[in-house]
């Protein structure tokens, strides 16, 4: 029994000694907590819009005020022609915009009512789905507040869908099923690779040959890189011929997006080996570290725009977000590089942090 207790005793120092397995036993199920509280979420709140009020009066002002009062909308620009809508959707400047019919004051104590007009960008097509929804509930509550007669004060509310207007929610699926896919297997793939060079020992025969640190590096993730170029290709052939989703952008500049995340994602798989002390480490940090970031914060699955600030923030350096909205604006908005040349500053910029920091660890190893 004392020879149990003692062997116990050893283990749990051990486990207490590695700051890595603290941190996985107690700090990741609360961060995990925390993140699927607040972000699984149907709610909408603060989506931005833009509105166009061709009537400028009392009640359209109203109108506009109420949007914004319930918390559910941010009226982030007043637009003078419905010709910018479009363009701005493109640039992502907002979510969904509101056009008020002229003389809508005036109509609202008319028989025929009054008329506004709900256009939402449905390459999202859940969230346009709840935008409109959300924004004709607060337009028929304002309505039935307004009415002093049955026949008056009825407000008709037009829905449009922009670049999915039949609100396929494959639209959506295929640049979130590719950004989850290519940086899992990239990641993983490559941490696993270099670090089980590193257990078997052949890493040390590696770093003290000829070979620099960056050729090193480069002779591992070449092979990666055309498979998951491959992999991505086939994906987007897969999304096009079997699920009829549209390319309406350059495919040069598809394939550009994809070849910059597949990079990154390499990247980030090397920056792990040099972190990970086994193949098990490696491939557990690749899973939990970048797969349920991937899912819940990138966009993916629910709109960034209805998370708490602080995980707003977080999901800046989620380069799965920025990749997603590139892919987004290529397949079903544009392929002009005005649209997306943000987005690809941000993964390049990525891509040469975790390869600086790769390169430095290794010549730390060396050293």
């Amino acid at each position: 029994m004392k020879q149990l207790i003692a062997f116990i005793r050893k283990e749990a120092m051990h486990i207490f000694r590695d700051y890595r397995t603290m941190l996985v036993l107690f700090l990741m199920p609360v961060a995990q907590l925390l993140i699927f509280g607040y972000v699984i979420s149907t709610e909408i709140k603060d989506a931005r819009i833009g509105v166009l009020d061709k009537a400028h009066d009392y009640s359209s002002r109203q109108l506009v005020d109420r949007l914004s009062a319930s918390g559910y909308f941010r009226v982030v620009d007043y637009l003078q022609s419905e010709h910018e809508i479009e363009s701005a959707f493109r640039k992502g400047d907002f979510q969904m915009a509101v056009v008020i019919g002229e003389g809508f004051g005036n109509n609202m104590i008319r028989p025929e009512g009054s008329r506004i007009q709900l256009i939402a960008d449905a390459s999202d097509a859940n969230t346009a789905q709840m935008l409109v929804s959300y924004a004709s509930g607060v337009v028929s509550k304002y309505a039935a507040e307004q009415k002093t007669f049955p026949a008056h004060g009825s407000i008709e509310t037009e829905i449009r869908m922009f670049f999915n207007p039949a609100l396929k929610g494959v639209y959506m699926s295929i640049p979130g099923i590719m950004a989850m896919v290519l940086i899992l297997v990239s990641a993983m793939m490559t941490s696993i690779s270099i670090t089980r060079e590193k257990e078997f020992g052949s890493m040390e025969v590696l770093l003290i040959s000829p070979l620099k640190p960056f050729q090193i590096i480069l002779g591992k993730v070449t092979p990666y890189v055309v498979l998951s170029f491959i992999n991505a290709l086939t994906i987007i052939v897969i999304g096009v011929f079997v699920f009829k989703v549209p390319v309406v952008g350059s495919l040069f500049w598809l394939l550009i997006i994809n070849f910059i995340y597949i990079l990154l994602a390499l990247s980030l798989g090397i920056f792990i080996s040099t972190v990970a002390k086994s193949q098990m480490v490696a491939m557990f940090i690749s899973m939990i570290g970048l797969m349920l970031p991937t899912i819940l914060l990138s966009g993916f699955i629910y709109p960034v725009a209805s998370m708490p600030k602080a995980l707003q923030v977080i999901s800046v350096i989620m380069p799965a977000r920025w990749y997603i909205q590139a892919m987004k604006t290529v397949m079903f908005k544009s392929g002009e590089l005005i649209f997306i040349w943000k987005e690809l500053l941000i993964l390049i910029s990525f891509f040469v942090v975790f390869m600086v920091l790769s390169v430095r660890n290794f010549k730390i190893r060396l050293q």
